[in-house]
């Protein structure tokens, strides 16, 4: 269980910065991060890290892509873990 709140700790950080390193490229006109890079980072478990990002750093907040999916990745996550923790 500690090596999991270590992961989520670690993923979340990287969602953060990959929001920020994303818009400084975007500003700058440069070669971004993919959406599917985002998406992934947020799947595997750095959702809060990515919304976080999204909202601190105001990117990708008019992408409905983002504004719903970002938050739907959270709930499902959400879900799975009350899931895992009252089956098991």
């Amino acid at each position: 269980m500690q090596y999991f709140l270590i992961y989520l700790v670690i993923v979340n950080v990287i969602g953060i910065a990959i929001m920020g390193i994303d818009k400084q490229k975007a500003k700058r006109g440069r070669y971004r991060i993919s959406e599917k890079t985002l998406f992934i980072t947020a799947t595997i478990g750095g959702s809060i890290g990515v919304k976080a990002g999204m909202e601190l750093f105001r990117h990708k907040t008019h992408h409905n892509k983002f504004v719903y999916g970002i938050p739907a990745i959270i709930i499902l996550q959400l879900a799975l873990l009350v899931y895992f923790i009252y089956r098991f």
